[in-house]
């Protein structure tokens, strides 16, 4: 997606050669007009999937699996990081590493909003080494639906993510894929 790309070079900053910085539009302060666009994106690559849900990991995947939601006209299921009060049984749950913070965590959904033979769509902000789409993965298996895509506003594509889930022959859409960045350097593929 070529407005991507154009505004990852005006406003990301490449702080290394494995983290792309891109909060200014992106994961904190989110530019919506450029959202909007992402979501007609997503739209035009999975509108034929028969989609039933679209589904993300909170939290920054959120504004752009919101705008394609909106799009597609079907809910979206919000997985959560974090154990809830009132959300504790009848739950799907499996363990995700985190590249970014280098963690492992829960994420959960509940069992009502997964249902068996639903079509789904996962979208997220990025795809490093493809964890939160495996959990996403996992979440679909138990449930019984089938993740039918996967959408990304940007591919890391350096990193292993992609080849771990094309072994799973998903569908998988990248807006922005990026070869190589270096302090103050990147290069798409």
């Amino acid at each position: 997606m070529k407005l991507l790309e154009e505004r990852i070079l005006k406003d990301g900053i490449a702080l290394n050669e494995n983290v792309l910085k891109v909060d200014s539009f992106l994961n904190h302060q989110v530019d919506v007009n450029l959202m909007d666009k992402i979501g007609d994106e997503f739209y035009s690559l999975f509108k034929n999937k028969n989609i039933d849900k679209v589904i993300t990991i909170e939290a920054s995947g959120i504004a752009p699996a919101y705008a394609t939601a909106i799009k597609l006209n079907v809910p979206l299921v919000i997985l959560k990081k974090n154990q809830s009060n009132i959300l504790n049984s009848n739950l799907y749950t499996t363990v995700v590493h985190s590249f970014t913070k280098n963690i492992d965590y829960n994420i959960t959904c509940s069992q009502k909003f997964l249902l068996p033979n639903e079509n789904i769509l996962f979208i997220d902000d990025f795809l490093a080494n493809g964890e939160a789409v495996l959990g996403a993965y996992r979440l679909c298996k138990m449930a019984n639906c089938n993740l039918v895509g996967v959408g990304i506003v940007i591919e890391k594509s350096f990193q292993p993510g992609r080849k771990k889930l094309e072994n799973l022959k998903l569908n998988i859409h990248s807006l922005a894929r990026i070869e190589k960045l270096s302090k103050g350097e990147i290069i798409f593929k």
